[in-house]
């Protein structure tokens, strides 16, 4: 649906480009001078103004052109993806950045293809951009993918900085809760970790990796008893059959 609505548009403005280049030709045309002398000042005013309208439409049809590669490329990008040709995903989603780099789904096409690389050290060379483009203010999911590669590179003040903003800014966004109770464990602030975990359940009760997090960090706080008692509670709520498989293994680990 996006791609037709892209070439619809894409068609309506070569229209519109062509039927104004016509117009302005039939309104330079209809000049007409009233002596010698102006007929060729008048021919020289005609020759300049058709040069210019001929400019005009080559300048049309590059920025057309250019639109349409770089939307190509955005969609050659998605298909690889999608295909798990991760390589050939970045370099398609690069060529339409560097056509369009004003164009947010360019960029965040190339974040995906970079987090499936594992470039995240490039990715968060890619932050200025996205602030620009937002006008200094990052949308919920960019900013959580720029904390969530600060975790992944072991930068855990970063990750928490980030984290409580967003959570801050939407207390019902449950995976920013999530991400900081890890980067708190990896802090070792185990009763930090604790409170994200239970902040995340507060909003989903089911989230595995809630669960998981928060026995984790009671047992690594040297409450075994408390962790186990989390694990237990999970057989009054509905998990799927490998999420239980999962309990169970975390509750021989904790009782050894």
């Amino acid at each position: 649906m996006e791609a037709f609505e892209f070439i619809f548009w894409e068609a309506m403005k070569v229209l519109g480009l062509c039927f104004l280049a016509l117009l302005a030709v039939k309104i330079v045309s209809s000049l007409r001078a009233s002596g010698l002398c102006d007929a060729i000042r008048l021919r020289k005013l005609k020759a300049g103004l058709f040069a210019v309208i001929v400019a005009l439409v080559v300048i049309g049809a590059w920025d057309a052109g250019y639109d349409l590669a770089a939307e190509s490329y955005f969609w050659g990008s998605q298909r690889a993806s999608e295909a798990g040709r991760f390589a050939k995903a970045y370099d398609d989603s690069l060529r339409a950045v560097q056509l369009r780099p004003g164009i947010i789904g360019y960029w965040r096409a190339l974040a995906d293809a970079k987090m499936n690389l594992r470039q995240f050290e490039s990715e968060l060379d890619d932050l200025a951009a996205f602030e620009s483009l937002g006008s200094g203010k990052l949308q919920e999911e960019d900013a959580y993918r720029f904390a969530l590669c600060s975790y992944l590179l072991g930068r855990y003040g970063e990750v928490t900085s980030v984290t409580q903003r967003l959570i801050q800014g939407n207390p019902a966004y449950a995976a920013p809760y999530i991400l900081q109770g890890l980067a708190y464990l990896s802090q070792r602030k185990y009763p930090e970790a604790e409170q994200s975990f239970t902040g995340a359940l507060r909003i989903l009760p089911n989230h595995q990796a809630a669960v998981e997090g928060l026995a984790h960090a009671y047992f690594l706080a040297g409450d075994r008893a408390q962790a186990l008692s989390v694990l237990d509670e999970t057989t009054q709520r509905p998990f799927s059959p490998q999420a239980r498989e999962r309990f169970q293994a975390l509750k021989a680990l904790y009782a050894q």
